[in-house]
């Protein structure tokens, strides 16, 4: 996997030759965030050497550079998911790209399905633990110290200095936000009622099918990170029979603009 990456950061950086802080990956719904950088290169996933291609609906597929303030940024247009058949390597590939091509701070946003009876169908969560549920981890096989150590401390998996930060920033624009827990599963089945109901026993506060093994990969490679969640759907008996991708993808475009601010001015004050 070495050598796929720096080919693909070689070939990214011919094309583009700028030299990312930041790096972003926007979930369901979340993909017009390009909309507040200032843009200096495209580049379609299915250009670049190496990368998969997102074939879910509401992730376009490209690689955005340019830059929020004074701050360089890469956002991922779509992101890779297990259920989409590829193997927890590739779904994280892009990560590693990102680190070797200078990210050192990585944003991750998603849908997710609510069973805190405190959420309602467009909280705005910020992610302050996971619980990994996901049926291959990303870091199984032998282990390249040149991307990081071969046990990780998950001790603090999401920045605590960062979380305060945008805690402040949503205060400041009167954007309601709340802390969770959010738990990673296969997919791309939307979960029964029981299995809400054991999402919640097992300690976590909403579910989704992504994010936990991205953020594996970059605390392997100690970049500090930030998951910001938005509630689509609620997991209650009132609720279940509503849950489907397009209301998903709704409810996180409704959001959108509250989520944009809050990303858009953590790159700038942090």
């Amino acid at each position: 996997m070495w050598e796929q990456v720096q080919e693909t950061v070689s070939y990214i950086k011919e094309k583009t030759g700028f030299t990312p802080e930041y790096g972003v990956i926007l979930g369901s719904g979340l993909g017009s965030f390009t909309d507040d950088i200032e843009i200096a290169f495209t580049l379609p996933y299915n250009e670049i050497p190496n990368f998969p291609v997102s074939t879910v609906e509401g992730h376009k597929g490209a690689l955005v550079f340019g830059t929020i303030g004074d701050k360089n940024v890469v956002a991922m247009q779509g992101r890779f998911h297990f259920y989409e058949g590829y193997d927890m390597k590739q779904v994280t590939f892009p990560v590693r790209v990102m680190n070797y091509l200078g990210v050192t701070k990585l944003i991750v946003s998603n849908a997710s399905g609510g069973v805190n009876p405190n959420y309602e169908v467009g909280s705005i969560v910020l992610i302050k633990d996971h619980i990994n549920m996901m049926p291959e981890h990303p870091l199984r096989g032998k282990n390249d110290e040149r991307f990081g150590p071969r046990f990780v401390n998950m001790s603090e998996p999401y920045s605590l200095k960062m979380i305060a930060k945008a805690r402040e920033i949503a205060k400041q624009a009167n954007i309601e936000v709340v802390d969770g827990v959010y738990m990673g599963l296969q997919g791309p089945t939307f979960e029964t009622l029981s299995e809400y109901r054991m999402v919640k026993n097992i300690g976590a506060d909403c579910v989704g099918m992504s994010t936990v093994p991205e953020v594996i990969v970059a605390r392997h490679m100690d970049l500090e990170t930030f998951g910001l969640s938005v509630i689509t759907d609620m997991g209650d008996e009132e609720n279940i029979e509503e849950v489907n991708h397009e209301e998903v993808l709704k409810a996180a475009q409704k959001a959108e603009p509250s989520v944009r601010l809050i990303i858009k001015e953590l790159i700038k004050q942090y």
